[in-house]
């Protein structure tokens, strides 16, 4: 699962002594002027630790020319590539740290080996945009031992909440030719949705000669393991929060991991892989394979975050077939249980972006990030340019008026042309439910006018037949959680809740697929064994710090 990590202690020592002669280069720097030479050209490395994108120049982008035109500075882009952690690894053992790091799960391990250095003097010099966006958050975003901050999270909303009309968080999805080929039936539990799916596959065997496939998963990656965890949590009624699952009255944190939930969660992958209904190489594949299968046409289901399979969307709605592309479900486990898919308001301290130690000019790039949180270019890195990516109705609603203007934010590669892709997160940037002060909302795929006008024939079918306006009220309302999300509470490396979670999501990994993959008659027999050894483990005391946390957080303590 998600995994809450923000400072740890003694990291770097042990790394450096495992890794000692590893190194790998990150993106150099060109030659910086010094930060009172405000418009003087410098190009700076920026490394990002989430996967999925192209490394690029910023200045390549229509938005990182504009933004380069104001500011003088250019960005070299670099993504993840592999496994996080290792990846963390290597880079704080070698102490060669580019001159920005968003930090993605990583930030407790880069703050413990002194990566980033203290926001909070250039932040009062030159930051006052960035005040505005993150001041009512700074007492959540300070470092619990110094009390500095160290880097600009992604979740500081502003203005009224905006929701989002479609579903980018976690849903069960399902081809949309299954739901239309038995005439569109409202399926609510786990059981209903399998069958579908299994009765959809008996009917049509295969796909452009290839076989059906009846659910897949993205267990095999590493850094998505989580993807087979987390539906537990959520079929049984609660939102993603992390390892846990949080009592809404006594506000008790309970570990996921050997609950009924996730055996009855874990079961059913396993009656449905006996079946012949999931794909074998959901614990083998990567990523791109596993986007490539989405697209295919072949896949009748799967569990997932929006924000993951955004590639496989985007390629499916750009290929033009509706009955190929995905619906999200809001599956529970039985009757009566209220879904809680949909997260409610959050703010999250440990997915953040900072300046590293080895930074050029931390002046010049402290003015570039609140150069970026001035609105206007709040503005221009999520709906583009007025008249060229968007446009503005007589009532001052920001919409799109033209086909083009849809496809510069959703045709993948028109995408990643303009900028979209590579300026719409990982950046001090405001929170995407976050709404502009004329009213529209920050995110076009939170503003009701581009949702409805984007609407293909097939999602307004879709629509109609479950008798909605908008695919998010297929859900329920999410409830407050003061202190959501619990993964971002902090464990320090070392620490007992820390080798909690290590030991667990390890006996997860051994465990899990051997369950879902073995025969059905020896399901218990694992899962006891699975057991055996996850109560060898400290569950109580994890349970008890993560408690108190969130009581903390409840109280208004963060």
């Amino acid at each position: 699962m998600l995994k809450p990590k923000f400072r740890t202690a003694g990291l770097a020592v042990l790394l450096t002594a495992l890794l000692a002669g590893c190194s790998q280069n990150s993106s150099s720097s060109a030659p910086s002027a010094t930060g009172d030479d405000e418009n003087s050209p410098v190009t700076f490395s920026y490394y990002m630790f989430s996967p999925g994108k192209k490394d690029v120049l910023a200045s390549e982008t229509t938005i990182g020319k504009a933004l380069q035109e104001q500011t003088g500075v250019d960005w070299k882009l670099e993504y993840l590539v592999g496994d996080s952690a290792t990846k963390a690894g290597v880079m704080i053992a070698s102490g060669d740290y580019p001159d920005v790091i968003s930090s993605s799960g990583e930030m407790s391990k880069l703050l413990d080996a002194g990566a980033y250095i203290p926001l909070d003097d250039l932040i009062e010099e030159y930051g006052p945009n960035i005040k505005r966006v993150y001041g009512p958050y700074f007492d959540k975003m300070k470092n619990a031992e110094d009390g500095k901050i160290y880097a600009l999270p992604y979740t500081a909303n502003q203005g009224e909440y905006s929701g989002s009309p479609n579903v980018g968080g976690g849903a069960f999805w399902i081809q949309r030719s299954v739901l239309k080929a038995f005439d569109y039936p409202k399926i609510t539990t786990l059981d209903e949705y399998f069958d579908l799916i299994q009765d959809y596959k008996e009917k049509h065997p295969t796909v452009d000669g290839a076989e059906t496939i009846g659910f897949v998963s993205l267990a095999g990656v590493a850094n998505n393991f989580f993807t087979l965890q987390n539906p537990a949590m959520h079929l049984a009624g609660y939102p993603n929060d992390g390892s846990v699952m949080v009592d809404m009255t006594t506000h008790e944190a309970k570990v996921v991991a050997g609950t009924d939930a996730q055996k009855k969660w874990i079961q059913k992958l396993n009656e449905i892989n006996a079946q012949g209904m999931l794909d074998p190489e959901s614990f083998t594949m990567n990523k791109d394979q596993y986007l490539a299968k989405l697209t295919s046409g072949r896949v009748l289901g799967y569990f997932n975050y929006g924000w993951q399979v955004g590639d496989a969307s985007k390629n499916l709605l750009s290929a033009g077939i509706d009955e190929k592309r995905y619906a999200p479900l809001p599956i529970v486990f039985d009757e009566g249980i209220k879904d809680q898919y949909v997260d409610p308001p959050g703010f999250v301290n440990n997915y953040a972006t900072g300046i590293s130690v080895n930074a050029k000019d931390p002046v010049r790039i402290i003015k570039y990030f609140d150069n970026l949180l001035k609105e206007e270019n709040q503005v221009l890195v999520q709906w583009g340019i007025k008249d060229e990516t968007y446009s503005v109705d007589e009532k001052g609603r920001f919409y799109y008026a033209n086909e083009d203007q849809r496809k510069a934010h959703d045709d993948l590669e028109l995408s990643r042309k303009f900028g979209f892709t590579y300026f719409g997160t990982d950046w001090p940037k405001y929170g995407g439910e976050s709404t502009l002060t004329d009213g529209n909302a920050y995110s076009p795929g939170n503003q009701p006018e581009v949702a409805a006008a984007s609407y293909t024939e097939g999602d307004k079918k879709f629509l109609e037949a479950y008798g909605i306006q908008t695919f998010s009220e297929l859900f329920n309302k999410p409830e407050e959680r003061p202190w959501f999300p619990a993964w971002s509470i902090a464990l320090e490396q070392g620490s007992p809740e820390q080798i909690f979670t290590t030991k667990s999501d390890d006996l997860q990994r051994k465990y899990l697929p051997e369950m879902i993959l073995g025969a059905p008659s020896n399901f218990d027999k694992l899962w006891d064994a699975y057991m055996a050894e996850l109560n060898k483990l400290d569950k109580a005391g994890y349970e008890a710090t993560i408690t108190n946390v969130v009581k903390d957080r409840v109280a208004g303590k963060w």
